[in-house]
C-alpha cells in the first residue's frame, strides 16, 4: 500500500501518533511502526505537519482535537476487548483505546476499564471555541428570558390579577 507525504501529514495532525496515524490508514501495526519512522523522517511529511500546524489560527488544533476525540469518540474498541475472552496481540495494537484512563486488573482475574469523562471534554471545547460560547451564552440568556415569563404567568394564574 502506498501513501503520500500530504495524506499522511493531515491524518498525523490529528492524532499526534505516527503509529496510530499508520494504522488508522491500513497498515498493520507491525507495518506501522516502520512506516511513521520513515515517513516523520521525509522532510515533506515534516513541511506538511508545519503548513497545516500553522494553518490553524488559533493554535489549538491538538487540544480541540483531543477534546472532540474524548467528547465523541468511540469505545467500542476497549469494550470489544474488555468482553473478549483471550485478545490477540494484533487486536490489542490496533484497538483505538484513547478514551480509555486508566486499565487495572483487579484481585480475582478481572479488569476495570476507566474512560474520560465526555461531559468535561464538551465543557472545556465550549470554554476554548469563542462560537460555541457565544450560542451557549445567547442559549442561557433565553432560557433565563423564557424561565422568567414562565414563572411569571404561574404567579398571574395563582394570585390572580394583581391590579385587583
Amino acid at each position: 500500500m502506498k501513501i503520500t507525504p500530504t495524506k499522511f501529514a493531515k491524518m498525523f495532525v490529528r492524532t499526534r501518533n505516527g503509529s496510530e496515524t499508520a494504522v488508522r490508514l491500513g497498515f498493520s501495526p507491525e507495518e506501522a511502526k516502520e512506516l511513521e519512522a520513515d515517513m516523520l523522517a521525509m522532510k515533506s511529511v515534516k513541511r506538511a505537519i508545519r503548513k497545516l500546524d500553522s494553518d490553524d489560527i488559533q493554535n489549538l488544533c491538538y487540544v480541540k482535537t483531543g477534546l472532540s476525540r474524548l467528547a465523541f469518540g468511540s469505545i467500542n474498541d476497549a469494550a470489544a476487548l474488555l468482553f473478549a475472552d483471550e485478545p490477540t496481540r494484533e487486536e490489542v495494537l490496533s484497538a483505538d483505546l484513547f478514551n480509555v484512563s486508566e486499565i487495572k486488573k483487579v484481585k480475582g482475574g478481572g479488569v476495570e476499564m476507566k474512560f474520560f469523562d465526555r461531559q468535561k471534554a464538551l465543557e472545556k471545547l465550549v470554554e476554548l471555541d469563542p462560537e460555541l460560547k457565544e450560542v451557549s451564552a445567547a442559549q442561557e440568556f433565553l432560557n433565563a428570558v423564557y424561565g422568567g415569563s414562565q414563572d411569571m404567568d404561574e404567579t398571574e394564574i395563582e394570585g390572580g390579577d394583581l391590579d385587583e
